[in-house]
């Protein structure tokens, strides 16, 4: 993935979960090893996660934004 474009991309992220790492109430999705990232998006596209929002969400992205997101998540810098 492109990790400039999930930069770009992350700014609906960012609206409830924190770009510094903490999780208040939210998980944090920083520094997640990129296979579980895209793993972890997959799973809510088709519905196998159950969180309405997420799955709307993840049901938008196409699998090359999911790996954008994925490269730019796994190499944030706090």
């Amino acid at each position: 993935g492109d990790a400039e474009y999930g930069e770009y991309l992350s700014a609906e992220c960012t609206a409830c979960h924190l770009k510094d790492g903490t999780a208040n109430g939210i998980p944090s999705i920083t520094n997640w090893p990129e296979e579980d990232f895209v793993a972890a998006l997959h799973a809510y596209k088709v519905k196998l996660r159950p969180h309405p929002v997420m799955q709307m969400m993840a049901g938008r992205l196409s699998n090359e934004e999911i790996a954008a997101l994925a490269a730019y998540y796994a190499t944030i810098q706090n």
